[in-house]
């Protein structure tokens, strides 16, 4: 193919003998999307385009540091919920016993009268 014609295709372009593809910026900002905002794996992804996977990774990297494309929000699924509130529960009793225990050394040291 020659390179002067390639821009008019725009999706192939020369490079030292290889063709190779290009991209639009609205088909890189769906792929991210699809892996970002509907949670799909990457490596799947890249293999339904026919890309690889690595390409895919740095096309999210960019785009989600110009801010093309949001970040995606993790969402707490309710046994990851219960795992933290358990740990949380756990921390809060050790506190309430050590401030239990503080209270009654402290309780018995006021009552000596020192002077």
């Amino acid at each position: 193919m020659d390179t002067a014609i390639a821009p008019i295709f725009g999706a192939l372009r020369c490079l030292m003998g290889k063709m190779r593809r290009a991209f639009t910026p609205a088909f890189k900002q769906e792929a991210v999307r699809q892996v970002t905002e509907l949670g799909r794996p990457l490596s799947q992804v890249a293999r339904e385009l026919g890309i690889r996977p690595e390409q895919l990774r740095g096309w999210k990297k960019q785009l989600l540091a110009s801010g093309v494309v949001p970040a995606p929000v993790r969402v707490e699924t309710a046994e990851e919920e219960v795992r933290r509130l358990r740990r949380e529960l756990a921390v809060l009793r050790q506190e309430h016993e050590f401030l239990g225990k503080a209270a009654a050394f402290f309780a018995k040291g006021s009552g000596r009268g020192t002077p």
